[in-house]
């Protein structure tokens, strides 16, 4: 039996001018324009699910809607589900079940975790979300994650909308097709703010995910930007 293909990752950020995505205590987290909330939802309305992870989640009253009912009326044309489906990863299982997101049943929710969550907690997830996957021993493998996913619903793109800590383990799995980022003329600054991609990382810059400037324009004072992921065979042209 051939296994589920893999949907392609988008990667969508709102970033400051020094290239942080909150400032360190996180409590600063929003600093882009209206123009830039139409861009998000434009880019919701042509994707399968949204992914996030667990402290994104936590740290701000996060839908993963659709929006606006002419995005909701776009999806449906395109032979989409006017909401997406919602995924949430989290390693040890430190969902809080009381996040805004379980407030809003517009579409399921899927929460992807690993061994380590405590059976205690598992059960406290089943009864928040509308299906959990538990899969490996330690961490999330994301390929598995999306494959199992994909057993249940038929997700060809996906758009990831942070943390740091998620994008990372999608830049090492190198599961990102494209990155979409909003660069806002503003400085935050501080060694400990997050950026756009945190955790272990890559050790070698020749292991480096490599990407091509696809498209650009400007929006008022803000930079947007489309990069897609360079192949093998680009990168040596």
């Amino acid at each position: 039996m051939s296994l589920p293909a893999l949907p392609r990752i988008v990667i969508n950020m709102a970033i400051s001018a020094d290239g942080k995505i909150a400032s360190a205590n996180r409590k600063v987290n929003h600093f882009s324009s209206p123009a830039d909330e139409e861009n998000l939802y434009r880019l919701r309305s042509t994707a399968d699910a949204i992914m996030n992870g667990a402290r994104t989640v936590d740290s701000a009253p996060v839908l993963m809607d659709a929006g606006p009912l002419r995005f909701r009326r776009s999806r449906v044309k395109q032979g989409l589900a006017e909401h997406p489906l919602r995924i949430v990863i989290t390693g040890t299982g430190s969902l809080d079940t009381n996040a805004e997101i379980f407030k809003h049943d517009f579409s399921p929710i899927v929460i992807v975790t690993s061994r380590r969550c405590p059976k205690k907690r598992l059960k406290q997830l089943q009864q928040a979300a509308d299906k959990v996957i538990v899969c490996d021993e330690r961490e999330v493998n994301l390929k598995n994650a999306l494959r199992s996913v994909n057993r249940c619903w038929p997700v060809k793109r996906v758009l990831c909308e942070g943390g740091g800590e998620l994008n990372d383990a999608l830049f090492r799995a190198d599961l990102v097709g494209d990155i979409r980022l909003t660069v806002c003329p503003t400085v935050v600054g501080g060694r400990d703010a997050p950026a756009i991609s945190g955790g272990l990382g890559l050790q070698r810059l020749s292991d480096a995910r490599r990407f091509e400037l696809v498209d650009r324009k400007c929006v008022g004072d803000e930079l947007f930007l489309h990069y897609r992921r360079m192949r093998l065979h680009q990168r040596h042209a």
